[in-house]
């Protein structure tokens, strides 16, 4: 059995399904409407689509698989030269900075406080 709250005897009374889910004065759940179309751009199926990809550029893929795949000793990391160099270095850098600074604030942490 399904109740609701009467406005006329504030009590609860015996209700119907449809009633006890939709009290007076509140609106259903669902939107009886739909929404407003919020990107309103056509939609294109694949089959309308040229089949070849027409992209700006050219592939540089093939050209940068040779240069990696160059079995020259060099590390992967390294291999486009000076741009690749400094970065390493600058990296290894902050890395050893940053090391070195939090090892000497965990010196100073673990010091005690002297008394004055």
């Amino acid at each position: 059995m399904y109740y609701k709250f009467s406005g006329f005897s504030q009590k609860l009374v015996g209700a119907v399904a449809s009633a006890a889910y939709t009290p007076q004065g509140l609106k259903p759940l669902v939107s009886t409407e739909s929404p407003a179309l919020i990107f309103g751009t056509p939609t294109q199926l694949a089959s309308d689509s040229p089949a070849v990809a027409s992209y700006f550029g050219k592939n540089k893929v093939p050209e940068l698989q040779k240069l990696f795949q160059k079995p020259d000793g060099v590390p992967v990391h390294l291999k486009r030269g000076l741009p690749d160099q400094l970065l390493y270095r600058t990296t290894m850098a902050l890395t050893i900075g940053g090391t070195i600074y939090c090892l000497v604030a965990l010196y100073l942490a673990s010091q005690p406080k002297t008394k004055k």
